[in-house]
């Protein structure tokens, strides 16, 4: 039997539909409120909206719960290489050894450039911030690629999805040598995704780059656990975009404009500034006493999340490469990293922020990881959209595919000035 909500205004009284998803809380179908009591639903920042159907990613934040097709993020992280997480989000099955084999091949061809992106990269400034590089270079591959452009042929979408994943990494690390004055590195075709960019990254002209596997595994990893996030604002950009039927280039770039807000992708930065504002460990409990003063304008970055209210299930396997990592660097006595897990104990048992289950998230030790891999902090969040690239193509290509999608319209709560007349201007 079809579960109903029944809402009320003054005498009028209506039925709207539940519906419910394989996991999750039931949703209330509201499309007709408008034609039967003349009302809109008021949701700023769509925080208890669900704006989609999805078969992608679910979240459960009261249990600390993250699945990508079914599958928890800690499996994914531990055994799944990032192509085959690819693959996964794509096409919503792991691929067979067959699929994989061709599906890492097709990456492969797919992961150089135009050659003339080369001289697009000299119209930036040399310490332009690479995110801007990223966003400028993204929205202008539709120029350089217009062969797949209908987006209403699946082969088209399939080809446009590939290109974007594949080269995005290539993309990254240019932008990053672009503004080191140093030569671009070509993507090479013995090396799988995560060793590619670290080779792009690092790599020099002069001698040949060594794959580290512990650092290897470690940005494998990485880019698993930020390769998709449900509806979250940068991925709401990108369906918002690509409601209008705009190209994925397009699309993607304005997902990468929306991640390089301070709120959305630049946490992992803001923990290391928190940490290198604290200095000590003797601060810390000053520092607290700051953060719950809500006058003081302090805040406990790395901490809480807006969809998770127990501990975020990626920062625990983010703590573990973290300390794999600073082993293998022989980072031993890592000031930051011996802050960061004192912060964390004292936070963890101190029952302000236990009341208000403040736990670590994903950018609390992210952010360690790639200072103590050599990363440079404008390049946390560009690293943050490779990543995220994969579930910005695969929601885009969904909300593509799915029957009677429509352009994507807000409506609002309208509260400045009724109707008035047109005054001239010598009688104001």
């Amino acid at each position: 039997m079809q579960k109903v909500a029944t809402i009320s205004i003054g005498e009028k009284t209506v039925e709207m539909p539940v519906i419910s998803g394989t996991l999750g809380q039931d949703v209330i179908d509201i499309r007709k409120l408008p034609a039967e009591l003349n009302v809109f639903s008021f949701d700023p920042g769509y925080g208890e909206t669900a704006s989609c159907n999805s078969k992608i990613t679910f979240i459960n934040g009261e249990k600390g719960i993250l699945l990508h097709r079914g599958y928890p993020i800690g499996q994914l992280a531990e055994h799944a290489s990032f192509e085959e997480v690819i693959y996964l989000l794509l096409h919503g099955e792991l691929p067979t050894e067959k699929e994989y084999k061709s599906f890492k091949h097709t990456l492969i061809t797919h992961t150089l450039l135009h050659e003339q992106i080369r001289n697009f990269f000299n119209g930036f400034r040399r310490d332009a911030h690479p995110m801007a590089i990223l966003c400028g270079t993204v929205g202008a591959l539709s120029a350089f690629y217009p062969d797949a452009s209908d987006i209403t042929v699946p082969a088209h979408r399939e080809l446009a999805a590939i290109r974007l994943i594949a080269k995005i990494p290539t993309i990254t690390a240019w932008a990053y040598k672009y503004t080191q004055g140093e030569a671009f590195i070509y993507p090479r075709n013995d090396l799988n995704y995560a060793e590619n960019f670290l080779s792009m990254m690092f790599g020099l002209r002069s001698e040949e780059y060594r794959i580290n596997p512990i650092l290897s595994r470690a940005i494998n990893r990485i880019l698993i656990l930020h390769a998709d996030h449900e509806q979250n604002a940068s991925t709401s950009t990108v369906r918002l975009a690509g409601s209008t039927g705009a190209n994925p280039f397009a699309c993607v770039a304005a997902g990468i404009a929306a991640l390089w807000g301070p709120a959305h992708g630049g946490a992992n930065e803001a923990v290391l500034k928190m940490l290198t504002h604290i200095g000590k460990k003797e601060n810390i409990p000053s520092f607290l006493a700051q953060v719950k003063d809500k006058n003081s304008g302090v805040k406990l970055m790395g901490f809480g999340h807006r969809v998770y209210k127990n501990f975020d299930p990626r920062a625990k396997i983010m703590q573990k490469t973290c300390h794999e990592v600073l082993a293998e660097l022989g980072i031993k006595d890592d000031p930051l990293l011996d802050l960061a897990m004192e912060l964390e104990n004292v936070a963890l048992s101190d029952e302000y922020f236990v009341q208000r289950k403040l736990y670590p998230n994903v950018d609390f030790y992210s952010g360690i990881i790639l200072k103590a891999m050599g990363i440079p902090t404008s390049m946390f969040t560009p690293l943050f959209a490779l990543a995220r690239t994969t579930g910005w193509v695969s929601q885009w290509k969904e909300m593509i595919e799915e029957p009677g999608q429509r352009i994507s319209r807000p409506r609002q709560l309208y509260t400045g000035y009724a109707e008035r007349q047109f005054v001239p201007i010598e009688k104001r």
